[in-house]
């Protein structure tokens, strides 16, 4: 794959960091997996509110069935072969006294973040996804209405990208970034 290039030094396993989709079927062991959510345990949050919950269900499991069905059939496609499926939800309403959190989504991508983090360093594949029925997946689940549905996330071992189909082998490569300049301003808001 072609190399990225930061226009500032930084941490390696931040450029190196995408979303494969190629994934090799073999099971993730549940200690490994757990690493991972420790990882996101860690993230910051407004308050110390840790608003994020992670619902999974691992491939060769009876859940599994009901996570894949929340999928579109694009990310069915490759995420059939994915050992984990998470959905992850925030709270949307502070514990401490029910008002609304403003920030319980960016928290939750904080925690998001972490885990991804953990998976490139542990060699795993994470990736996020927003193409699933997050209505179904609120029933289905029985997801509480103070909690947001905020995306699916499918976790694996590398596999070969040649075993995608050709249209999403074609994606397997590093994509590129805005330059700074496009989104750093310093002082008010402009184009």
């Amino acid at each position: 794959m072609k190399q990225r290039t930061p226009t500032y030094p930084i941490d390696p396993m931040i450029l190196h960091r995408y979303s494969s989709r190629a994934m090799s079927k073999e099971l993730i062991k549940n200690d490994e997996l757990m690493t991972l959510f420790e990882a996101a345990r860690w993230a910051p949050s407004s308050y110390n509110n840790q608003p994020w919950r992670f619902l999974y269900a691992q491939r060769e499991t009876p859940l599994w069935y009901l996570f894949f069905s929340l999928l579109l059939p694009a990310n069915q496609v490759w995420a059939k072969n994915a050992s984990t499926l998470v959905v992850l939800i925030s709270r949307n309403l502070f514990e401490k006294n029910g008002k609304p959190s403003r920030c319980h989504s960016f928290d939750a991508g904080s925690a998001f973040e972490n885990l991804a983090l953990q998976g490139v360093k542990n060699g795993f594949v994470v990736h996020p996804m927003q193409g699933f029925d997050d209505i179904k997946a609120k029933t289905a689940l029985c997801i509480p209405d103070v909690f947001s549905v905020e995306i699916m996330i499918a976790i694996g071992k590398p596999g070969k990208k040649d075993d995608l189909p050709k249209e999403l082998a074609e994606k397997e490569t590093f994509t590129e970034r805005r330059p700074l300049s496009d989104i750093v301003i310093e002082g008010p808001f402009k184009e």
